[in-house]
């Protein structure tokens, strides 16, 4: 029997699960869309990741992060709860020991780790602006007609890059916009972009930082050539793009549940998802115990309370 440890990242847009190898190596991994529903989401990933897994193995521990940590923990009961900076940080430094910047892009959000000595010593988030994140490029690549997919290729046959807004998702779009109705060509248009949405991400969160290599660029518009090409030339330096760069976060939070479990002598809270999807929910209500009126979200699981959270009080 195989031991594995479970990984999971909800985040705004995607969900991401992994199952990792007593050696941190990822033995399988999932990779899908949040839509309207977090719990969902980790119940068919969870079903997805399984299905796909050689079924002579045992899940020793659990672990959580993502805007959605707190819904992945309360489904599987996770060993580990903990926030995206320290899990990218954590699965970073597997790829790379030496790793000193993490160039992290989501869907809604970015952010930018600074590693030392095997640890985070500093960091930045931009959740503002949408400007250079996975759900700007979709709605871009969806306006000029062409898959997301294919603009680091059509970038990387520019001419003559055009200068476009980088600060601001509604005027980088302007910006677009007035470049083709001047009569710009779509692959100028899209270098210009790359490079705005990366000399913007720069300016916002590493404004007055160092940023020393080696550097990785994970989260999912890392898939991206065109930004990827842009931060090389930015920075003057080589950006890396690991193997797992799109989960990074669920790979993280397995080494984080691990580690945990083993400092427990081996004690796991783990729990297997059990289950139609259907007999799982999620409920709020207001706390009218004091003036604060605390929102109390609930999760069930066929009508049974697993998890409550949202209070400010015992």
């Amino acid at each position: 029997m195989q031991n594995l440890w479970l990984g999971i990242d909800v985040g705004s847009v995607s969900t991401k699960l992994v199952l990792m190898d007593d050696n941190k190596s990822i033995v399988n991994k999932v990779y899908l869309k949040t839509e309207s529903s977090p719990m969902k989401s980790v119940i068919k990933g969870y079903d997805a990741v399984l299905s796909n897994t050689n079924k002579d193995i045992k899940i020793c521990g659990a672990g959580a992060t993502g805007s959605g940590r707190k819904i992945a923990a309360a489904i599987v009961n996770a060993d580990a709860v903990k926030n995206e900076i320290t899990a990218h940080g954590t699965a970073a430094l597997i790829t790379d020991k030496n790793a000193r910047t993490v160039l992290e892009i989501g869907g809604q959000d970015s952010k930018i780790i600074f590693l030392k000595d095997g640890c985070v010593v500093d960091f930045n988030m931009n959740t503002v602006c949408a400007a250079g994140t996975g759900s700007f490029l979709d709605r871009q690549a969806l306006r000029l007609g062409i898959p997301v997919s294919q603009i680091g290729s059509l970038s990387a046959k520019a001419k003559n890059p055009v200068k476009i807004a980088g600060k601001c998702a509604v005027f980088a779009e302007s910006d677009m916009i007035h470049r083709q109705q001047e009569g710009y060509c779509i692959e100028d248009i899209l270098s210009g972009l790359c490079d705005a949405l990366v000399r913007g991400y720069l300016n916002n969160l590493a404004s007055g930082k160092k940023i020393e290599g080696p550097v990785l660029f994970q989260g999912g518009v890392a898939a991206n050539t065109g930004i990827k090409r842009a931060f090389e030339k930015a920075l003057d330096m080589t950006v890396t793009v690991p193997e797992y760069y799109d989960v990074m976060g669920a790979w993280g939070a397995a080494v984080i549940a691990q580690k945990t479990v083993n400092k427990n002598n081996g004690k796991s809270s783990f729990r297997e998802i059990k289950g139609n999807i259907d007999d799982w929910e999620m409920k709020s209500a207001v706390c009218g115990g004091c003036a604060n009126c605390c929102t109390i979200v609930s999760v069930l699981n066929g009508g049974t309370v697993t998890a409550k959270w949202g209070g400010r009080c015992n």
